[in-house]
């Protein structure tokens, strides 16, 4: 827990992460979580992963942008992916920041363009998924997404595990039968807020799950079961197995990078699995927050940044 909470709180130090932004993609590191800085680089990732038959959502990186013009820019750039994605005939959706859409600046504002960006996609017969942020944004995102979804029906939404709150967000969010996205959660928040201790944290994990997977029999939800942790992940499946789920009523998701070896599994047993591809130029602060997620992940950087080291001295 000491070792994640520093590294988070690195990740928020824009020193530390520029030093680490001119290295990581220089010297490779960072393209084991990230796909790339240009959305060229994000679509061939894609490509190749739907080629092995998986769904791919695609993430443009960053968040809290300070101008209007800012935020409407992201919104044509989410446009862009969507309108890519089909051309190019990927399966899958993208993902869509509140805050990179001015969510600081006024809801109205996010609202619109997140309306925006979901009718664009509904044209295309396309969806999007909307990425959940810190508490303080929470019922904004909420109200939002209830909005967009009510207007064009195609759209999905993450909830955090770790928060008080969640079980009763769903009861909320039932009658318009979104795509849920379950997650742990990976922002620091208070004891009053959140649980902290991890084994809390995953009972509540499988009690949503559980929840969703439920509500899907009954119509509610088409649930997204998002962890890379083995004991979730088996969790699910025993429970797609006991509720007798047909494989077009929920998915599994994981990150780009990330348990490569149980993505394998789980797609190789026939669940559908969608993969979270992040890219763009401010990648830095995501790459760090999945190094404090896991400290196997540290390892893998600090192995790369030693390879680094060395080939330079030998040069």
């Amino acid at each position: 827990m000491i070792i994640r909470n520093f590294i988070f709180w690195l990740s928020t130090k824009r020193s530390v992460t520029n030093s680490i932004a001119r290295r990581g993609m220089q010297y490779g590191f960072a393209r084991r979580f990230v796909a790339g800085e240009t959305l060229g680089e994000a679509l061939t990732a894609s490509a190749e992963l739907c080629a092995q038959g998986r769904h791919v959502s695609l993430n443009h990186l960053g968040e809290n942008v300070s101008t209007e013009a800012a935020a409407r820019e992201v919104c044509a750039s989410y446009i862009q992916m969507t309108e890519e994605m089909h051309a190019k005939n990927l399966a899958g959706n993208i993902s869509i920041k509140p805050t990179q859409l001015g969510l600081d600046l006024s809801t109205d504002l996010c609202q619109s363009l997140a309306r925006d960006i979901a009718r664009r996609a509904a044209a295309l017969g396309r969806t999007i998924e909307m990425d959940m942020e810190a508490s303080a944004y929470i019922d904004a995102t909420l109200d939002i997404f209830e909005s967009v979804q009510r207007e064009s029906g195609n759209a999905g939404l993450a909830v955090q595990a770790y928060l008080h709150r969640t079980a009763n967000d769903l009861q909320r969010l039932a009658p318009l039968k979104p795509k849920i996205r379950l997650v742990k959660g990976a922002y620091r928040e208070p004891k009053s807020i959140a649980l902290q201790k991890k084994s809390d944290v995953d009972a509540n994990y499988k009690r949503l799950t559980t929840q969703l997977l439920e509500g899907a029999v009954q119509g509610f939800f088409f649930p997204a079961i998002a962890s890379h942790d083995p004991m979730m992940v088996a969790h699910g499946k025993a429970e797609v197995g006991r509720l007798k789920l047909a494989q077009n009523k929920y998915e599994f998701q994981m990150i780009y990078g990330i348990r490569r070896d149980l993505q394998q599994e789980v797609h190789a047993a026939g669940h559908t699995l969608q993969v979270y591809v992040p890219f763009g130029t401010d990648w830095c602060p995501y790459f760090m927050r999945r190094l404090s997620e896991r400290p196997a992940n540290c390892w893998f950087v600090l192995r790369s940044l030693v390879a680094e080291s060395g080939s330079r001295r030998a040069a």
